[in-house]
Protein backbone atom coordinates (compact mmCIF):
# COMPACT_ATOMS: atom_id res chain seq x y z
CA UNK A 1 0.00 0.00 0.00
CA UNK A 2 1.46 3.14 -1.15
CA UNK A 3 1.20 5.26 2.04
CA UNK A 4 2.27 8.47 0.17
CA UNK A 5 -0.39 8.06 -2.57
CA UNK A 6 -3.26 7.82 -0.18
CA UNK A 7 -2.38 10.92 2.68
CA UNK A 8 -2.04 12.77 -1.00
CA UNK A 9 -5.49 11.33 -2.04
CA UNK A 10 -6.80 12.13 1.58
CA UNK A 11 -5.36 15.61 1.56
CA UNK A 12 -7.09 16.55 -2.37
CA UNK A 13 -10.27 15.09 -1.22
CA UNK A 14 -13.12 17.67 -1.74
CA UNK A 15 -14.79 16.22 1.17
CA UNK A 16 -12.06 16.26 3.70
CA UNK A 17 -13.02 18.93 6.68
CA UNK A 18 -10.43 21.96 7.43
CA UNK A 19 -9.27 20.70 10.59
CA UNK A 20 -8.42 17.51 9.11
CA UNK A 21 -6.83 18.78 6.24
CA UNK A 22 -4.46 21.66 8.62
CA UNK A 23 -3.47 18.56 10.43
CA UNK A 24 -2.21 16.45 7.31
CA UNK A 25 -0.47 19.99 5.85
CA UNK A 26 1.35 19.99 9.29
CA UNK A 27 2.97 16.64 8.40
CA UNK A 28 3.88 17.28 4.66
CA UNK A 29 7.27 16.97 5.47
CA UNK A 30 7.84 14.38 7.97
CA UNK A 31 7.67 10.83 5.90
CA UNK A 32 7.87 8.54 8.41
CA UNK A 33 4.63 9.96 9.77
CA UNK A 34 2.94 10.13 6.76
CA UNK A 35 3.93 6.40 6.64
CA UNK A 36 2.81 5.39 10.08
CA UNK A 37 -0.51 6.64 9.51
CA UNK A 38 -1.16 5.81 5.61
CA UNK A 39 0.96 2.56 5.40
CA UNK A 40 -2.22 0.31 6.11
CA UNK A 41 -6.01 0.56 7.53
CA UNK A 42 -6.45 0.14 11.23
CA UNK A 43 -8.21 -3.69 11.52
CA UNK A 44 -11.46 -4.36 12.53
CA UNK A 45 -11.69 -7.52 14.15
CA UNK A 46 -13.76 -9.52 17.15
CA UNK A 47 -11.73 -6.37 19.42
CA UNK A 48 -13.36 -3.84 16.94
CA UNK A 49 -11.28 -1.16 16.33
CA UNK A 50 -8.46 0.37 18.23
CA UNK A 51 -5.61 3.11 17.56
CA UNK A 52 -4.56 6.10 18.23
CA UNK A 53 -6.42 9.38 17.38
CA UNK A 54 -5.73 11.73 14.63
CA UNK A 55 -5.76 11.45 10.70
CA UNK A 56 -5.29 8.60 8.93
CA UNK A 57 -6.71 5.47 7.84
CA UNK A 58 -4.32 3.50 10.60
CA UNK A 59 -5.77 6.36 13.14
CA UNK A 60 -8.88 6.94 15.15
CA UNK A 61 -10.88 10.00 13.80
CA UNK A 62 -14.69 10.85 12.12
CA UNK A 63 -13.40 9.29 8.76
CA UNK A 64 -12.68 5.79 10.07
CA UNK A 65 -15.00 5.65 12.56
CA UNK A 66 -17.91 6.41 9.83
CA UNK A 67 -16.38 3.69 7.42
CA UNK A 68 -16.88 1.09 9.97
CA UNK A 69 -20.53 2.62 11.30
CA UNK A 70 -21.51 2.72 7.64
CA UNK A 71 -20.55 -0.99 7.36
CA UNK A 72 -21.85 -2.21 10.39
CA UNK A 73 -25.16 -0.70 9.48
CA UNK A 74 -24.73 -2.51 5.45
CA UNK A 75 -24.22 -5.74 7.95
CA UNK A 76 -27.15 -5.34 9.90
CA UNK A 77 -29.15 -4.85 6.66
CA UNK A 78 -28.34 -8.15 5.44
CA UNK A 79 -29.42 -9.87 8.39
CA UNK A 80 -33.13 -8.48 8.01
CA UNK A 81 -35.31 -5.80 9.26
CA UNK A 82 -35.97 -7.21 12.62
CA UNK A 83 -31.96 -6.89 13.00
CA UNK A 84 -32.28 -3.34 12.02
CA UNK A 85 -35.71 -2.84 14.40
CA UNK A 86 -33.72 -4.46 16.87
CA UNK A 87 -31.19 -1.60 17.15
CA UNK A 88 -27.88 -0.92 18.44
CA UNK A 89 -27.16 0.50 21.75
CA UNK A 90 -24.03 2.43 21.95
CA UNK A 91 -22.32 3.55 24.71
CA UNK A 92 -18.85 5.54 25.57
CA UNK A 93 -16.12 6.89 27.98
CA UNK A 94 -14.13 9.56 29.09
CA UNK A 95 -12.04 9.98 25.89
CA UNK A 96 -11.51 13.09 23.72
CA UNK A 97 -13.36 12.70 21.12
CA UNK A 98 -15.42 9.43 22.26
CA UNK A 99 -18.83 11.44 22.54
CA UNK A 100 -17.96 13.32 19.00
CA UNK A 101 -17.59 9.20 17.67
CA UNK A 102 -20.55 7.96 19.52
CA UNK A 103 -22.82 10.29 18.38
CA UNK A 104 -21.83 9.90 14.83
CA UNK A 105 -22.08 6.36 14.53
CA UNK A 106 -26.00 7.31 16.01
CA UNK A 107 -26.41 9.49 13.13
CA UNK A 108 -24.80 6.81 10.54
CA UNK A 109 -26.84 3.61 11.85
CA UNK A 110 -30.00 6.25 12.25
CA UNK A 111 -29.46 7.11 8.66
CA UNK A 112 -29.88 3.57 7.34
CA UNK A 113 -32.82 3.27 9.06
CA UNK A 114 -31.58 1.48 11.79
CA UNK A 115 -32.51 1.72 15.92
CA UNK A 116 -30.25 3.44 18.28
CA UNK A 117 -30.36 3.56 22.07
CA UNK A 118 -28.25 6.44 22.98
CA UNK A 119 -26.40 6.93 26.32
CA UNK A 120 -26.51 10.40 26.95
CA UNK A 121 -23.26 10.44 29.07
CA UNK A 122 -20.60 8.07 29.48
CA UNK A 123 -21.21 4.77 31.10
CA UNK A 124 -19.05 1.48 31.92
CA UNK A 125 -18.57 -1.43 29.29
CA UNK A 126 -20.39 -3.73 31.49
CA UNK A 127 -23.67 -1.81 31.44
CA UNK A 128 -23.53 -1.33 27.37
CA UNK A 129 -23.43 -5.11 27.64
CA UNK A 130 -26.14 -5.44 30.54
CA UNK A 131 -28.72 -2.84 28.31
CA UNK A 132 -28.08 -5.03 24.40
CA UNK A 133 -29.65 -7.84 26.70
CA UNK A 134 -32.35 -5.43 28.22
CA UNK A 135 -33.43 -3.67 25.55
CA UNK A 136 -33.05 -7.14 22.93
CA UNK A 137 -31.11 -4.65 20.63
CA UNK A 138 -28.85 -6.74 17.99
CA UNK A 139 -26.09 -5.27 18.38
CA UNK A 140 -23.98 -2.67 20.38
CA UNK A 141 -21.15 -0.49 20.07
CA UNK A 142 -18.84 1.26 22.93
CA UNK A 143 -16.24 3.68 21.82
CA UNK A 144 -13.46 3.22 24.14
CA UNK A 145 -9.61 2.76 23.87
CA UNK A 146 -9.92 0.52 27.78
CA UNK A 147 -6.66 1.23 29.35
CA UNK A 148 -4.62 2.46 26.54
CA UNK A 149 -2.77 5.72 27.04
CA UNK A 150 -4.33 9.18 26.11
CA UNK A 151 -3.22 9.29 22.85
CA UNK A 152 -5.69 6.47 21.56
CA UNK A 153 -9.40 5.46 21.09
CA UNK A 154 -11.39 2.29 20.42
CA UNK A 155 -14.69 1.07 18.81
CA UNK A 156 -15.82 -2.07 20.02
CA UNK A 157 -18.67 -3.51 18.56
CA UNK A 158 -20.87 -6.25 20.37
CA UNK A 159 -23.71 -8.78 19.05
CA UNK A 160 -27.38 -9.50 20.94
CA UNK A 161 -25.54 -12.02 23.03
CA UNK A 162 -24.27 -8.75 24.89
CA UNK A 163 -20.78 -10.37 24.48
CA UNK A 164 -18.64 -9.04 21.30
CA UNK A 165 -18.54 -9.77 18.11
CA UNK A 166 -17.39 -13.71 17.59
CA UNK A 167 -15.32 -13.96 14.47
CA UNK A 168 -18.00 -15.18 11.76
CA UNK A 169 -19.33 -12.07 12.63
CA UNK A 170 -16.41 -9.78 12.55
CA UNK A 171 -15.71 -11.69 9.07
CA UNK A 172 -18.72 -10.33 7.17
CA UNK A 173 -18.61 -6.79 9.01
CA UNK A 174 -14.93 -6.49 7.65
CA UNK A 175 -16.34 -7.68 4.36
CA UNK A 176 -19.05 -4.73 4.56
CA UNK A 177 -16.63 -2.33 5.80
CA UNK A 178 -13.87 -2.82 2.98
CA UNK A 179 -16.25 -1.81 0.20
CA UNK A 180 -17.55 1.65 2.01
CA UNK A 181 -15.37 4.59 0.78
CA UNK A 182 -15.34 6.79 3.53
CA UNK A 183 -15.90 10.00 1.87
CA UNK A 184 -18.61 9.06 -0.33
CA UNK A 185 -20.72 6.46 1.24
CA UNK A 186 -21.67 7.33 4.65
CA UNK A 187 -25.58 8.12 5.15
CA UNK A 188 -26.37 9.82 8.25
CA UNK A 189 -28.86 12.42 9.62
CA UNK A 190 -29.12 14.65 12.54
CA UNK A 191 -29.77 13.33 15.87
CA UNK A 192 -32.72 15.39 16.02
CA UNK A 193 -34.08 13.95 12.50
CA UNK A 194 -33.07 10.15 13.98
CA UNK A 195 -35.52 11.23 16.98
CA UNK A 196 -38.44 12.61 15.51
CA UNK A 197 -38.83 9.67 13.15
CA UNK A 198 -38.09 7.21 16.23
CA UNK A 199 -34.78 6.22 15.18
CA UNK A 200 -33.10 6.99 18.76
CA UNK A 201 -34.29 6.73 22.08
CA UNK A 202 -31.60 8.05 24.53
CA UNK A 203 -30.36 5.07 27.93
CA UNK A 204 -30.78 6.83 31.35
CA UNK A 205 -31.42 6.57 34.99
CA UNK A 206 -34.12 3.57 34.37
CA UNK A 207 -31.50 1.56 32.74
CA UNK A 208 -28.69 2.95 34.92
CA UNK A 209 -31.04 1.60 37.83
CA UNK A 210 -31.98 -1.57 36.42
CA UNK A 211 -28.09 -2.51 36.18
CA UNK A 212 -27.56 -1.67 39.83
CA UNK A 213 -30.16 -4.06 40.92
CA UNK A 214 -28.15 -6.40 39.21
CA UNK A 215 -25.13 -5.99 40.25
CA UNK A 216 -26.61 -5.59 44.05
CA UNK A 217 -28.44 -9.04 43.40
CA UNK A 218 -25.14 -10.70 43.26
CA UNK A 219 -24.16 -10.22 47.03
CA UNK A 220 -23.06 -13.22 48.71
CA UNK A 221 -22.78 -12.71 52.54
CA UNK A 222 -25.79 -11.77 55.00
CA UNK A 223 -25.45 -8.15 56.56
CA UNK A 224 -24.90 -9.49 59.92
CA UNK A 225 -21.89 -11.32 59.00
CA UNK A 226 -20.16 -8.09 57.13
CA UNK A 227 -17.74 -5.13 58.45
CA UNK A 228 -18.65 -2.44 57.20
CA UNK A 229 -16.32 -0.27 59.19
CA UNK A 230 -13.88 -1.31 56.38
CA UNK A 231 -12.01 1.83 54.95
CA UNK A 232 -11.91 1.49 51.14
CA UNK A 233 -9.81 3.71 49.08
CA UNK A 234 -11.29 3.83 45.60
CA UNK A 235 -9.93 5.63 42.20
CA UNK A 236 -11.77 5.51 38.83
CA UNK A 237 -8.28 6.71 36.97
CA UNK A 238 -10.91 9.89 35.78
CA UNK A 239 -13.20 6.98 33.67
CA UNK A 240 -16.70 5.65 33.84
CA UNK A 241 -16.68 4.02 36.82
CA UNK A 242 -16.68 6.50 38.95
CA UNK A 243 -20.68 7.14 39.53
CA UNK A 244 -21.78 3.58 39.33
CA UNK A 245 -19.15 2.11 41.89
CA UNK A 246 -19.73 4.98 44.54
CA UNK A 247 -23.69 4.20 44.24
CA UNK A 248 -23.16 0.65 44.84
CA UNK A 249 -20.77 0.86 47.70
CA UNK A 250 -23.24 3.54 49.57
CA UNK A 251 -25.94 1.13 48.66
CA UNK A 252 -24.50 -2.01 50.69
CA UNK A 253 -23.80 0.42 53.40
CA UNK A 254 -19.84 0.42 53.01
CA UNK A 255 -20.15 4.07 54.41
CA UNK A 256 -16.14 4.34 54.88
CA UNK A 257 -15.08 5.01 51.36
CA UNK A 258 -12.58 7.42 49.72
CA UNK A 259 -12.26 8.24 46.20
CA UNK A 260 -8.75 9.66 44.93
CA UNK A 261 -10.40 13.63 44.25
CA UNK A 262 -7.42 14.12 41.70
CA UNK A 263 -9.21 10.60 39.90
CA UNK A 264 -12.36 11.42 40.53
CA UNK A 265 -14.17 12.97 37.75
CA UNK A 266 -14.13 12.30 33.78
CA UNK A 267 -10.92 13.52 31.74
CA UNK A 268 -8.91 12.31 28.60
CA UNK A 269 -5.69 13.47 29.48
CA UNK A 270 -5.60 11.49 32.91
CA UNK A 271 -3.02 14.02 34.15
CA UNK A 272 -2.06 12.38 37.36
CA UNK A 273 -1.20 8.73 35.31
CA UNK A 274 0.10 8.26 31.83
CA UNK A 275 -0.95 4.63 31.21
CA UNK A 276 -4.66 4.34 32.81
CA UNK A 277 -4.40 1.13 33.55
CA UNK A 278 -4.55 -0.30 37.33
CA UNK A 279 -3.03 -3.74 36.38
CA UNK A 280 -0.06 -1.54 36.44
CA UNK A 281 1.07 -0.64 40.32
CA UNK A 282 2.13 3.18 39.40
CA UNK A 283 -1.70 3.69 38.60
CA UNK A 284 -1.94 3.68 42.72
CA UNK A 285 0.09 6.13 43.19
CA UNK A 286 -2.66 8.56 44.16
CA UNK A 287 -4.24 5.74 46.14
CA UNK A 288 -1.92 4.67 48.24
CA UNK A 289 -0.96 7.76 49.22
CA UNK A 290 -4.82 8.85 50.31
CA UNK A 291 -5.21 4.86 51.56
CA UNK A 292 -2.23 5.89 54.22
CA UNK A 293 -3.99 9.14 55.33
CA UNK A 294 -7.21 7.25 55.86
CA UNK A 295 -5.21 4.04 57.32
CA UNK A 296 -7.82 2.20 54.57
CA UNK A 297 -7.66 -1.46 54.50
CA UNK A 298 -8.41 -2.25 50.41
CA UNK A 299 -7.16 -0.05 47.96
CA UNK A 300 -9.80 -0.43 44.54
CA UNK A 301 -9.48 0.89 41.16
CA UNK A 302 -11.43 0.66 37.61
CA UNK A 303 -10.15 1.28 34.18
CA UNK A 304 -11.04 4.42 31.85
CA UNK A 305 -14.40 2.32 30.62
CA UNK A 306 -14.71 0.25 34.20
CA UNK A 307 -14.38 -3.28 32.90
CA UNK A 308 -11.06 -3.75 34.48
CA UNK A 309 -10.72 -4.04 38.14
CA UNK A 310 -7.42 -4.33 40.59
CA UNK A 311 -7.00 -3.91 44.27
CA UNK A 312 -3.97 -3.42 46.79
CA UNK A 313 -4.32 -4.44 50.16
CA UNK A 314 -2.64 -3.21 53.20
CA UNK A 315 -0.34 -5.26 55.58
CA UNK A 316 0.52 -5.92 58.96
CA UNK A 317 3.47 -2.98 58.23
CA UNK A 318 1.34 -1.00 56.97
CA UNK A 319 2.25 -1.14 53.27
CA UNK A 320 0.16 -1.47 50.17
CA UNK A 321 0.41 -4.96 48.39
CA UNK A 322 -1.00 -5.21 44.68
CA UNK A 323 -3.06 -8.13 44.21
CA UNK A 324 -2.83 -9.21 40.66
CA UNK A 325 -5.28 -10.59 38.54
CA UNK A 326 -5.17 -14.14 38.84
CA UNK A 327 -4.42 -13.76 42.81
CA UNK A 328 -7.88 -11.60 42.73
CA UNK A 329 -9.60 -14.48 40.57
CA UNK A 330 -8.68 -16.70 43.20
CA UNK A 331 -9.92 -14.79 46.16
CA UNK A 332 -13.28 -13.95 44.27
CA UNK A 333 -13.34 -17.91 43.63
CA UNK A 334 -13.28 -19.00 46.64
CA UNK A 335 -15.43 -16.61 48.23
CA UNK A 336 -18.27 -17.08 46.17
CA UNK A 337 -18.14 -20.65 46.56
CA UNK A 338 -17.53 -20.38 49.84
CA UNK A 339 -20.58 -18.18 49.75
CA UNK A 340 -22.84 -20.47 47.96
CA UNK A 341 -21.69 -23.37 49.81
CA UNK A 342 -22.80 -21.44 52.89
CA UNK A 343 -25.72 -20.47 51.40
CA UNK A 344 -26.77 -23.85 50.68
CA UNK A 345 -26.95 -22.48 46.70
CA UNK A 346 -23.95 -24.52 45.65
CA UNK A 347 -25.68 -25.99 42.35
CA UNK A 348 -24.46 -29.95 41.13
CA UNK A 349 -24.05 -28.75 38.10
CA UNK A 350 -21.65 -25.33 38.62
CA UNK A 351 -19.25 -24.28 36.19
CA UNK A 352 -16.69 -20.89 35.63
CA UNK A 353 -14.38 -20.11 32.82
CA UNK A 354 -10.98 -19.14 32.32
CA UNK A 355 -8.64 -18.05 29.40
CA UNK A 356 -5.68 -20.72 28.91
CA UNK A 357 -3.19 -18.00 30.02
CA UNK A 358 -4.77 -17.91 33.46
CA UNK A 359 -2.98 -19.66 36.13
CA UNK A 360 -4.47 -22.91 37.49
CA UNK A 361 -5.30 -22.23 41.23
CA UNK A 362 -9.35 -21.24 40.80
CA UNK A 363 -9.03 -24.53 38.79
CA UNK A 364 -8.10 -26.31 41.91
CA UNK A 365 -10.61 -24.39 44.12
CA UNK A 366 -13.80 -25.16 41.72
CA UNK A 367 -12.48 -28.64 41.45
CA UNK A 368 -12.39 -28.64 45.31
CA UNK A 369 -16.61 -27.52 45.17
CA UNK A 370 -17.19 -29.72 42.86
CA UNK A 371 -17.21 -27.39 39.76
CA UNK A 372 -15.83 -27.43 36.95
CA UNK A 373 -13.73 -24.91 35.23
CA UNK A 374 -13.69 -24.58 31.16
CA UNK A 375 -10.71 -22.86 29.36
CA UNK A 376 -11.00 -20.28 26.34
CA UNK A 377 -9.22 -18.15 23.99
CA UNK A 378 -8.01 -14.84 25.87
CA UNK A 379 -10.59 -11.97 25.78
CA UNK A 380 -14.23 -12.39 27.17
CA UNK A 381 -15.66 -12.48 23.90
CA UNK A 382 -14.27 -16.10 24.13
CA UNK A 383 -14.57 -16.81 27.87
CA UNK A 384 -18.33 -15.62 27.88
CA UNK A 385 -18.69 -16.96 24.44
CA UNK A 386 -18.24 -20.24 26.41
CA UNK A 387 -21.66 -19.65 28.40
CA UNK A 388 -24.04 -20.87 25.61
CA UNK A 389 -21.89 -24.20 25.13
CA UNK A 390 -22.26 -24.87 29.15
CA UNK A 391 -25.50 -24.33 29.24
CA UNK A 392 -25.90 -26.82 26.25
CA UNK A 393 -24.24 -29.43 28.54
CA UNK A 394 -26.21 -28.59 31.83
CA UNK A 395 -24.17 -26.61 33.14
CA UNK A 396 -24.81 -23.86 35.46
CA UNK A 397 -22.37 -20.62 35.09
CA UNK A 398 -20.94 -18.88 37.87
CA UNK A 399 -18.06 -16.71 37.49
CA UNK A 400 -15.66 -16.14 34.11
CA UNK A 401 -11.85 -14.48 34.57
CA UNK A 402 -8.44 -14.12 33.32
CA UNK A 403 -5.24 -12.72 34.21
CA UNK A 404 -5.48 -9.26 32.75
CA UNK A 405 -7.53 -8.07 35.61
CA UNK A 406 -10.61 -9.09 34.16
CA UNK A 407 -14.27 -10.58 35.90
CA UNK A 408 -17.37 -11.72 34.68
CA UNK A 409 -19.93 -12.51 38.27
CA UNK A 410 -22.63 -12.74 36.56
CA UNK A 411 -24.33 -14.27 33.11
CA UNK A 412 -25.91 -10.75 32.57
CA UNK A 413 -23.17 -9.08 31.67
CA UNK A 414 -21.36 -10.78 29.00
CA UNK A 415 -17.76 -9.02 29.45
CA UNK A 416 -15.30 -8.23 32.55
CA UNK A 417 -17.37 -6.17 34.62
CA UNK A 418 -15.48 -3.69 37.08
CA UNK A 419 -18.70 -2.15 39.20
CA UNK A 420 -19.91 -5.58 40.18
CA UNK A 421 -15.92 -6.90 40.71
CA UNK A 422 -15.78 -3.67 43.09
CA UNK A 423 -18.74 -4.80 45.57
CA UNK A 424 -17.81 -8.36 45.34
CA UNK A 425 -14.22 -7.40 46.45
CA UNK A 426 -15.49 -4.99 49.37
CA UNK A 427 -17.80 -6.88 50.48
CA UNK A 428 -14.90 -9.87 50.53
CA UNK A 429 -12.88 -7.72 52.68
CA UNK A 430 -15.85 -6.58 55.24
CA UNK A 431 -16.74 -10.25 55.23
CA UNK A 432 -13.03 -11.68 56.26
CA UNK A 433 -12.42 -8.57 58.68
CA UNK A 434 -15.54 -9.48 60.92
CA UNK A 435 -12.73 -12.73 61.03
CA UNK A 436 -10.54 -10.91 61.85
CA UNK A 437 -8.98 -11.72 58.72
CA UNK A 438 -7.47 -9.63 55.76
CA UNK A 439 -7.73 -10.54 51.97
CA UNK A 440 -3.95 -11.22 51.80
CA UNK A 441 -4.42 -13.30 55.34
CA UNK A 442 -7.59 -15.57 52.95
CA UNK A 443 -4.67 -15.22 50.53
CA UNK A 444 -2.18 -17.10 52.26
CA UNK A 445 -4.72 -19.69 53.92
CA UNK A 446 -5.95 -20.61 50.17
CA UNK A 447 -1.55 -21.02 49.55
CA UNK A 448 -1.17 -23.60 52.51
CA UNK A 449 -3.94 -25.34 51.50
CA UNK A 450 -3.50 -25.84 47.36
CA UNK A 451 0.28 -25.15 47.57
CA UNK A 452 2.02 -21.86 47.00
CA UNK A 453 1.60 -20.82 43.36
CA UNK A 454 3.42 -17.94 42.13
CA UNK A 455 3.21 -16.32 38.64
CA UNK A 456 4.59 -13.24 36.32
CA UNK A 457 3.60 -11.53 33.32
CA UNK A 458 5.77 -9.44 31.37
CA UNK A 459 5.23 -7.70 28.26
CA UNK A 460 7.82 -6.57 25.75
CA UNK A 461 6.50 -3.13 23.74
CA UNK A 462 7.72 -2.78 20.32
CA UNK A 463 5.98 0.44 18.48
CA UNK A 464 4.89 1.06 14.40
CA UNK A 465 5.98 -1.46 11.44
CA UNK A 466 9.51 -2.34 12.90
CA UNK A 467 8.26 -3.33 16.19
CA UNK A 468 5.12 -5.48 14.54
CA UNK A 469 7.54 -7.32 12.15
CA UNK A 470 10.13 -8.04 15.25
CA UNK A 471 6.91 -9.46 17.39
CA UNK A 472 6.41 -11.59 14.52
CA UNK A 473 10.00 -12.89 14.28
CA UNK A 474 9.86 -13.76 17.47
CA UNK A 475 7.02 -16.31 17.54
CA UNK A 476 8.57 -18.02 14.48
CA UNK A 477 11.72 -18.23 16.45
CA UNK A 478 10.03 -19.99 18.89
CA UNK A 479 8.09 -21.70 17.06
CA UNK A 480 11.22 -23.38 14.67
CA UNK A 481 13.79 -23.44 17.43
CA UNK A 482 11.63 -24.45 20.87
CA UNK A 483 14.00 -25.35 23.99
CA UNK A 484 13.11 -28.41 25.10
CA UNK A 485 14.36 -27.63 28.79
CA UNK A 486 14.85 -24.82 30.93
CA UNK A 487 17.48 -24.72 33.57
CA UNK A 488 17.29 -28.68 33.97
CA UNK A 489 13.34 -29.10 34.13
CA UNK A 490 12.43 -30.61 30.52
CA UNK A 491 9.38 -29.71 28.27
CA UNK A 492 6.77 -32.05 28.80
CA UNK A 493 4.54 -30.75 26.34
CA UNK A 494 4.43 -28.05 23.77
CA UNK A 495 0.86 -26.50 23.02
CA UNK A 496 0.88 -24.32 19.51
CA UNK A 497 -3.02 -22.50 19.22
CA UNK A 498 -2.15 -21.47 15.71
CA UNK A 499 -4.60 -23.58 14.49
CA UNK A 500 -6.84 -24.42 17.32
CA UNK A 501 -6.75 -27.17 20.05
CA UNK A 502 -8.85 -29.62 21.47
CA UNK A 503 -12.30 -27.34 21.93
CA UNK A 504 -10.29 -24.00 21.49
CA UNK A 505 -10.42 -22.19 18.70
CA UNK A 506 -6.72 -21.26 16.71
CA UNK A 507 -4.94 -18.07 17.83
CA UNK A 508 -1.35 -17.10 17.78
CA UNK A 509 -0.21 -18.72 21.30
CA UNK A 510 2.49 -21.01 22.17
CA UNK A 511 2.21 -23.00 25.78
CA UNK A 512 5.14 -24.54 27.09
CA UNK A 513 4.42 -27.14 29.84
CA UNK A 514 7.20 -28.58 31.92
CA UNK A 515 7.74 -31.41 34.00
CA UNK A 516 7.70 -30.12 37.55
CA UNK A 517 3.71 -28.39 36.76
CA UNK A 518 5.27 -24.71 35.93
CA UNK A 519 4.33 -23.76 32.07
CA UNK A 520 4.77 -20.59 30.14
CA UNK A 521 3.05 -18.95 27.25
CA UNK A 522 4.07 -16.49 24.39
CA UNK A 523 1.51 -14.59 22.57
CA UNK A 524 1.82 -11.26 20.83
CA UNK A 525 -1.25 -8.93 22.03
CA UNK A 526 -4.33 -8.27 20.16
CA UNK A 527 -4.61 -4.63 20.44
CA UNK A 528 -1.34 -3.48 21.44
CA UNK A 529 1.88 -2.85 20.05
CA UNK A 530 3.21 -5.75 22.65
CA UNK A 531 4.46 -9.66 22.73
CA UNK A 532 3.22 -10.83 26.13
CA UNK A 533 4.74 -13.72 28.01
CA UNK A 534 3.16 -15.36 31.21
CA UNK A 535 4.87 -17.47 33.36
CA UNK A 536 3.17 -19.87 36.57
CA UNK A 537 5.20 -21.85 38.87
CA UNK A 538 4.01 -23.87 41.83
CA UNK A 539 6.44 -24.51 44.91
CA UNK A 540 6.45 -26.74 48.61
CA UNK A 541 6.60 -22.73 49.66
CA UNK A 542 6.71 -19.39 48.32
CA UNK A 543 10.19 -19.10 48.04
CA UNK A 544 11.07 -22.07 45.83
CA UNK A 545 7.69 -21.16 43.43
CA UNK A 546 9.76 -17.27 42.98
CA UNK A 547 13.16 -18.70 42.36
CA UNK A 548 11.37 -20.91 39.52
CA UNK A 549 9.32 -17.61 38.22
CA UNK A 550 12.99 -15.62 37.91
CA UNK A 551 14.50 -18.59 36.05
CA UNK A 552 12.01 -18.95 33.75
CA UNK A 553 11.47 -15.25 33.39
CA UNK A 554 15.37 -15.14 32.49
CA UNK A 555 15.48 -17.66 29.63
CA UNK A 556 12.40 -17.07 28.03
CA UNK A 557 12.85 -13.05 28.04
CA UNK A 558 16.69 -13.45 27.01
CA UNK A 559 15.39 -15.88 24.32
CA UNK A 560 12.99 -13.38 22.73
CA UNK A 561 15.27 -9.97 22.99
CA UNK A 562 17.79 -12.22 21.10
CA UNK A 563 15.34 -11.90 18.27
CA UNK A 564 16.30 -8.84 16.11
Amino acid sequence: MDAVKIYEEWLNNKNLDADTKKELLAIKQDEQEIKERFYKPLSFGTAGLRGKMGAGINRMNRYTVGKATQGIADYMKKQGEDCMHKGVVIAYDSRHHSREFAEYAAQILAGNNIKVYLFPSLRPTPELSFAIRKTGASAGINITASHNPKEYNGYKVYWEDGAQVAEYIADGMTEEITQVDMFEDIKSISLDSAAEKNLLEYLGEEMDEAYLKMVEGLAMAREEDLDKTVSIVYTPLNGAGSIPVQKILKRRGFANVSVVPEQEHPDGDFPTVGYPNPEDTKAFKYAEKLGGEKSADILIATDPDSDRFAMEVRNKQGDYVPINGNQAGVLLINYILEGLLTKGSLPDNGAMVKSIVTGDLGKEIAKQHGVKMYESLTGFKNICGKIPVMEQEGYRYLFGYEESIGYAPSEAVRDKDGVSTSMLVCEAAAYYKKMGKSLLDVLEDIYRQYGYYKEAQISLIYDGIEGAKRIERMMISYRENPLMEYDGIKVAKEIDYINGYEDIGPSNVLKFLLEDGSWFAVRPSGTEPKIKIYIYTRGKNAAEAEEKVEMLRKIVVGRLEKVE
